[in-house]
């Protein structure tokens, strides 16, 4: 048997990031965590941002811990898509903002005034959402700020130029900027429309490229053993997630972590006035797959709504709150998780609470009974994602995959399959980690073969838990 070889994968959240380790061969794979950081925006003055150097040099701690019992062969980072750094002769010129800032409605209404969603979604396919990277460049350019760039990276592409001095855009992240056209190239004409020079976009590339080697002065800093290779691989998380994802002929999937991403895979983006008119978005997958899906808020209302819960000081178990809301035989009612006030951090609560009384609904009341009204306005969310994916692209979906930090939640699994109809089935865990890593195994020759032969390999190791309508 071919012994199997170490890779890192960084994997970044919205609330948290993480090292993961796997250990690849043609028929084994082993993924354990190395380390876990978390990831708080701050506020500034000028807005919400991201601490990126914390995140940058906890991830590259985290790697050089593991490589303390043996080296890893590559690296490769997936994160969150649309935020970005602004760089001039390669120094960050501010500190990436988060797309929950508040900024991102007014890059809404410069984008509006120059172009219609309709003209938009015929150039790039994507679902109309307020913080789109060119909705946030188009502020910097009204700032001023573009002006002094010379070059715009998305932000693990600027994590591999820190870790490899060498600059390009993973294509699955691009095609969630706006500025990628349907034929996976940069729309150079819509760029000039909205006063956004071309010229700060670098190289784009494709899943699985080697970037480069990790610099000797970040190798000696940490502490890395080895002369591990920096890779490409779906740095757009969901696209990451995907690639783990075992879909069977008619299986639609959804990507549970802060957001719910659900959709399924195509050939082809689906771009018509009719997948406009829903909201759906086309993104880039590996191998070429299109993803067709939409984005639906996710564990982000819980988590948020924990946070208030826990401000007084109190602590709230979550485990014994989703098995309260379990048993909870009350009838709740449902809200729509994706209303553009769930966005923001804040009060979770008082805003759900707010959603129903300006509609002449009875709230929820209480801790168990808005967590029970928070998982069934999700699962209806998805059921009817689902039914409208099925209707624009005469797919029937027969199955549902759950994958990601969501498919631990049993409550909101079962929920789904009883709203859908259809068998729901959850797992891995760590999809966006095990398919960076089986996509750098790929990259470095260790596996080999098309996305359907690396999720063979998934579905050998991880066996998904079942739920019946």
């Amino acid at each position: 048997m071919t012994s199997p070889t170490r890779f890192a994968a960084i994997d970044l959240g919205a609330s948290s990031g993480r090292v993961m380790i796997g250990e690849v061969a043609p028929d084994e794979l082993r993924v354990t965590e190395a380390a876990r950081f978390a990831n708080r925006p701050v506020m500034l003055g000028d807005g919400l941002h991201w601490s990126v150097l914390s995140l940058f040099s906890a991830a590259l701690d985290g790697i050089a811990a593991a490589t303390q019992e043996a080296p890893v062969m590559g690296i490769a980072v997936d994160s969150w898509a649309v935020d970005y750094g602004l760089l001039r002769r390669g120094s960050l010129l501010s500190v990436p903002y988060s797309y929950r800032d508040s900024r991102t409605e007014r890059g809404l209404e410069l984008v509006d005034a120059v172009i219609s969603q309709p003209e938009l979604y015929a150039r790039c396919g994507l679902q109309r959402m307020p913080f789109t990277t060119i909705n946030q460049l188009s502020v910097d350019r009204e700032r001023g700020m573009l002006e002094l760039a010379d070059s715009m990276l998305l932000l693990p592409d600027l994590f591999n130029y820190w870790m490899t001095g060498r600059a390009a855009i993973e294509r699955t992240n691009a095609s969630t900027t706006g500025m990628l056209a349907l034929d996976d190239s940069w729309d150079i004409e819509l760029m000039g429309m909205l006063g956004i020079d071309p010229g700060i976009l670098p190289r784009l590339v494709e899943p699985g490229t080697t970037i480069g080697p990790l610099l000797p002065q970040l190798r000696d800093h940490h502490g890395v053993h080895g002369d591990p290779q920096v890779f490409t691989v779906g740095s757009h998380d969901t696209a990451s997630a995907v690639v783990a994802a075992p879909l069977a002929e008619g299986a639609a999937y959804i990507s549970s972590g802060t957001w719910s991403l659900v959709g399924i895979e195509t050939p082809e983006p689906i771009a018509s006035g009719e997948a406009e008119r829903a909201n759906f978005t086309n993104e880039g997958g590996v191998d070429g797959r299109n993803r067709f899906m939409k984005n639906v808020m996710g564990m982000w209302l819980l988590s948020e709504s924990k946070r208030t819960w826990e401000a007084d000081g109190s602590s709230v178990e979550l485990p014994e709150l989703l098995s309260s809301a379990a048993s909870y035989d009350r009838e709740v009612p449902i809200f729509d998780p994706t209303d553009d006030v769930f966005y923001a951090p804040g009060d979770m609560p008082t805003r759900i609470h707010r959603w129903f009384d300006e509609r002449g609904i009875e709230p929820p009341e209480g801790r168990v009974a808005v967590t029970r009204c928070i998982l069934e306005s999700l699962a209806e969310a998805y059921a009817k994602t689902l039914q409208e994916i099925a209707r624009i692209s005469g797919r029937p979906v027969t199955q549902v995959n759950v994958v990601g930090g969501g498919s631990q939640n049993s409550l909101l699994c079962q929920l789904t399959a009883r709203r859908t109809g259809v068998p729901v089935f959850a797992g891995p865990i760590e999809a966006s980690a095990i398919g960076n890593l089986l996509v750098q195994a790929r990259a470095a020759g260790v596996l080999a073969g098309t996305l359907e032969d690396l999720r063979e390999l998934v579905s050998q190791v991880y066996r998904p838990k079942r739920y019946d309508p």
